[in-house]
């Protein structure tokens, strides 16, 4: 079993600040929170939650955070997480991939290497040709 490099985390949906899952997974277990953009992908409504889509064209931007866990809670946090993303390294039935992507830190415009949550290539596919795109691309200021 191949270890994962320990990367903070871009969260956009319901992890971020003052959604639901903020506190349930991440409250007392992170060392920094951030705001943070994912360049190159657009935003859908799941409904519920959201997915971003990796676009072809590198346009459109997700807004969202960037999570770095305390070190002695990424281990739990990381399974903590992809179980809530019903995440399993190379199952075809995933809903979402956990891949590492360059996101770009809103303070300085640094890049960082940061885990990405985005949909899996089945349900971007679909998410692209009948999904509901959420224009923004900030999941906390999308219509009701």
């Amino acid at each position: 079993m191949t270890l994962s490099p320990r990367l903070p985390f871009f969260v956009y949906g319901t992890l971020r600040p003052g959604e639901p899952n903020h506190d349930h997974f991440l409250r007392g277990r992170t060392h920094t929170e951030e705001p943070a953009r994912l360049v190159g992908a657009a935003l859908y409504d799941g409904p519920g939650y959201p997915y971003a889509v990796e676009e072809r064209d590198g346009s459109g931007t997700v807004h969202g955070d960037l999570v770095t866990p305390r070190p002695e809670e990424y281990p739990t946090l990381l399974a903590a997480l992809d179980r809530l993303e019903e995440y399993a390294p190379d199952d075809p039935r995933n809903l979402y991939e956990r891949i590492a992507r360059q996101v770009i830190r809103d303070s300085d415009a640094t890049a960082v290497q940061a885990w990405v949550y985005v949909a899996a290539p089945p349900v971007a596919a679909r998410l692209r040709t009948h999904g509901k795109l959420i224009e923004s691309g900030d999941w906390a200021t999308r219509p009701s």
